[in-house]
């Protein structure tokens, strides 16, 4: 994105939110002219080189829940006991890492975020299956303080006895995506990542101006550091390298209330649609390939799940997946 097309950006935003009468988002957006999102040049020498392990859980390949619900967390529950329980991805004494989107200083009423009820159950429900600790972070868009907490995932994460790891330049370290193209000694939010047995993706479901949608993959772009914006010119290409970069253990796509236009940010009400589905799974391909039908897309129509499908990341034929519908009403 050019200087001027961000800032473009951000005064649409700050409008938006300033027409919607949410304050706060208006105020947290302003912390976006003070933040430089850049972090450390990993090619400058000074950032040693790490891989990324797999963090599947074996066993519990090619799983998938979908729950028809309105309410966030019993959706969370159903969703989790659909797939055999927390317990089954998580264990005693583990350390668990949930990457949460916080990519914007916006209220959580806004859905640009992952709302902080569910990140504060999805953190009790660790605990409660044996994890020895619980880390909770993200590399924002915005001013990282600012966007913790006033997207509200800062506190509720704290009050459910997570550890809130927020980027630093020492926290990054430079890695390159074995055979990628795009991910290439590029500075990696490796600190929070360190020692950790299990990677949990949160991610609402969200319209997006470049990608059409954003949900489970894309929110890994969240571990990137350096000049990122360079990706938006192959926004498709980095979003399937994303998917091979994480092998998580499980992701979850929020789309009780879907961000259905002007994304990734929004900042109006009128931006939401109600569609009333969290999905839940192994495979993000899938979990996505659900996703984006909430925005009224065909995974066929959006590029980068076929780019990850290509690539062996996952199928975006999920029924072939079997998978265990709820319905909550």
């Amino acid at each position: 994105m050019s200087g001027q097309g961000k800032d473009l950006d951000r005064r649409e935003f700050i409008g938006r939110a300033a027409k919607a009468g949410l304050g706060v988002a208006a105020v947290g957006a302003l912390a976006w002219w003070g933040y430089d999102g850049k972090g450390p040049d990993a090619t400058s020498g000074a950032a040693p080189s790490v891989k990324l392990p797999s963090y599947a859980v074996r066993g519990r390949e090619r799983r998938l829940a979908i729950v028809k619900s309105s309410h966030r967390v019993p959706a969370l529950r159903a969703g989790l006991e659909a797939l055999g329980g927390l317990g089954a991805f998580v264990g005693a004494g583990q350390r668990v890492l949930i990457k949460v989107n916080a990519a914007f200083a916006s209220p959580p009423a806004l859905c640009a975020t992952s709302n902080p009820e569910l990140v504060a159950e999805l953190v009790r429900l660790c605990k409660k299956a044996g994890a020895r600790e619980v880390i909770v972070t993200d590399n924002p868009i915005n001013d990282p303080a600012s966007c913790f907490e006033l997207s509200g995932i800062g506190p509720a994460a704290r009050a459910a006895g997570a550890r809130v790891m927020l980027p630093h330049p020492a926290a990054f370290a430079s890695y390159s995506l074995p055979g990628g193209r795009l991910i290439q000694n590029w500075p990696l939010l490796w600190g929070p990542l360190e020692g950790v047995d299990r990677v949990i993706g949160l991610a609402p479901v969200k319209d997006h101006h470049r990608s059409q949608a954003s949900a489970t993959m894309k929110n890994w772009y969240g571990l990137l550091g350096g000049r990122r914006n360079v990706f938006h010119q192959d926004i498709n290409g980095i979003i399937s390298e994303l998917g091979r970069m994480v092998t998580p253990s499980l992701v979850i796509a929020d789309g009780v209330v879907s961000l259905a236009r002007n994304g990734p940010t929004g900042g109006s009400l009128e931006d939401l649609k109600p569609t009333g589905t969290m999905i839940l799974g192994t495979d993000q391909v899938a979990v996505d390939s659900v996703a984006v039908g909430l925005l009224g897309l065909s995974p066929s129509q959006v590029a980068w799940l076929g780019l990850a499908q290509k690539a062996g990341v996952g199928t975006t034929d999920y029924q072939a997946l079997k998978p265990r519908l709820v319905e909550l009403g």
